[in-house]
């Protein structure tokens, strides 16, 4: 199975912006398992940032652009030292992609990122994508990283996208406030309804929240490609995954739908 996994800022750190290295080194263990047993991975990973303020003792993430990008590039080296050091324990080759809008949108540039995604895989290897926060002059290039790990399903006909982040999944009511929210299993299609379901970002350290998520709902399931939404803070989750277990909130892709 080729599946496509975004990590979450939340997933990664803690509520501080530091690493959540108990969480970090039990993700590394199961994606690698995952590997091992023959699927193909491909991470979108958010935190570069967070682990930039964490790392320069910021009280807060930046707000003006160059303070982000330079946050990004302090946390980035950090991000993919950590990921390239856990995958090693397990013989794993880790590989960096950071991409702009123009990599996705101009043609002949998104042909060069697909062939290269292509040729990774084919190496065996395991691909971790960010958007290129330090030269991104805002975050509506590709927006966030939701989005991005949409679109790469989608160029690689991916069989999956999982999005890890601190929510179970898709409630009928924000279930940070009202404890009466009801986890929703599986949509077979997003109407206004389901997408009036959409709360705010999510912690202070990341980007993304359930409107995100369900536009990357939107572009996969087009795409033919299910996506769940599932919390991040189990990643011995993914078992269940490949094993067709229900977890989190499950978006049928357009074939599946009745």
């Amino acid at each position: 199975m080729r599946i496509v996994l975004k990590l979450g800022t939340s997933t990664l750190t803690h509520p501080t912006g530091n690493l959540n290295i108990r969480r970090v080194e039990e993700l590394c263990k199961v994606c690698s398992d995952l590997k091992n047993a023959g699927h193909e991975l491909v991470l979108v990973s958010s935190g570069a940032v967070a682990m930039g303020v964490g790392k320069l003792s910021l009280a807060e993430r930046p707000k003006d652009i160059p303070g982000k990008q330079a946050a990004a590039a302090v946390g980035q080296c950090e991000l993919m030292y950590i990921y390239d050091k856990l995958y090693s324990q397990y013989h794993h080759v880790v590989a960096q992609l950071l991409i702009t809008a123009d990599d996705i949108e101009t043609p002949e540039r998104a042909k060069n990122f697909h062939n290269t995604l292509a040729r990774l895989l084919q190496l065996r290897t395991l691909p971790i994508i960010n958007e290129n926060d330090t030269v991104a002059t805002q975050e509506l290039g590709i927006g966030d990283n939701d989005t991005l790990a949409a679109i790469v399903a989608r160029t690689i006909r991916a069989d999956l996208l999982i999005l890890f982040s601190d929510i179970d999944g898709l409630f009928t009511a924000d279930p940070h406030s009202d404890p009466a929210a009801k986890l929703i299993p599986v949509v077979e299609r997003l109407t206004p309804e389901i997408e009036r379901l959409a709360c705010g970002a999510g912690s202070k350290f990341g980007t993304g929240g359930m409107q995100t998520k369900l536009h990357a709902a939107h572009i996969a399931t087009e795409a033919g490609v299910p996506m769940v939404i599932a919390n991040g803070a189990q990643p011995a989750a993914l078992y269940d995954l490949m094993d067709g277990k229900p977890v989190g909130t499950k978006f049928l892709a357009r074939e599946e739908k009745a």
